[in-house]
């Protein structure tokens, strides 16, 4: 799609929760699209992803999936069990502690971890095509310190 210097120029008016905002639909129509049939949403996706790559370094727990994506317990629970009542995950009682749960992907989950993989590279490479490199660069530095800023909760 082209855009015109125009519409760029509109860009830089509006607000930015509401161009990350858009940003974030289109992304989701996206990776929609490009992966339909494995039947997860989204929140799913990202978290199976998660999961598959931090486990390959280290053992993953509720906890780590609720601080990582900044959701409540109630979401990341509903969230794992569905990825495994899919069969994407196993959720297994550690012996130190019979509370915590140790998350590990399945057989079904790593068979879609090249898919992730590929979709990843793929998006990335449709954020960036047309930025200029040192754009690009201030955007990131923007967006990350935005993200180490932004308070989690609501703050009154």
């Amino acid at each position: 799609m082209d855009h015109t210097e125009d519409d760029r120029k509109n860009g830089e008016e509006q607000d930015v929760g509401r161009l990350i905002n858009t940003i974030s639909h289109q992304l989701k129509r996206q990776i929609c699209s490009a992966e339909e049939d494995d039947s997860l949403t989204n929140m799913q996706r990202h978290i199976l992803h998660y999961i598959l790559f931090q486990s390959l370094q280290k053992e993953i727990y509720q906890k780590d999936v609720e601080q990582e994506f900044q959701i409540r317990r109630s979401t990341a629970t509903g969230t794992l069990q569905l990825l495994e009542r899919n069969g994407f995950i196993v959720r297994e009682t550690v012996e130190r502690d019979a509370r915590l749960k140790r998350i590990r992907p399945t057989a079904k989950a790593e068979g879609v971890r090249e898919r992730i993989l590929e979709n990843i590279q793929y998006m990335e490479h449709l954020l960036m095509r047309e930025i200029d490199p040192k754009k690009l660069k201030i955007c990131r530095e923007a967006v990350s310190y935005t993200h180490l800023t932004l308070p989690t909760k609501l703050e009154v």
